[in-house]
């Protein structure tokens, strides 16, 4: 599985987050990225926590050619070409688009981490990667997606938007 976070919380040129990030996924073709999946959609508070607007995230599988540095890259681009603005870590933004893992690949980095350093520690990950693949499996970690969520504590607001 290829996995990729969405999140925005600022609205952008097509409007609230979620359909911004629903723009996103339709582009995502141009740049030979096939939308397998896709979870539910959530609002999640900011994290680090702070006054922020909530976040509209999901989590989608994906099929490519592209190998991870590549994608990485047609991510970022994407994200520009959406408004993203990075002016400091943690920011509001119009669209975040993470790359969560790459298969079982593990890459220490420096400039792709794979899988994404701090997916076990986000409910706004992990409960719309449980909601595709419970059972996936966290490729250094060795937990299923359901066993990383459990193994959160409390406090990450999340909720299911209808």
């Amino acid at each position: 599985m290829i996995l990729i976070g969405l999140g925005a919380n600022l609205p952008g040129d097509f409007g609230p987050p979620r359909a911004t990030l629903e723009a996103v996924l339709r582009a995502f073709p141009k740049v030979g990225i096939e939308l397998v999946q896709l979870s539910r959609w959530y609002e999640s508070e900011p994290q680090p926590p702070s006054d922020q607007p909530w976040y509209a995230n999901a989590v989608a599988d994906v099929a490519t050619t592209l190998r991870p540095a590549a994608l990485l890259e047609e991510l970022h681009a994407l994200e520009a070409e959406f408004g993203r603005v990075r002016e400091a870590p943690n920011a509001a933004r119009t669209v975040d688009l993470d790359l969560l893992a790459y298969g079982d690949e593990v890459q220490p980095g420096p400039s792709l981490i794979l899988p994404h350093p701090r997916l076990q520690d986000r409910a706004f990950v992990l409960e719309p990667l449980v909601d595709l693949a419970p059972e996936w499996r966290h490729p250094v970690l060795g937990r299923t997606a359901r066993q990383l969520l459990d193994a959160l504590p409390p406090g990450q607001g999340i909720r299911v938007v209808a």
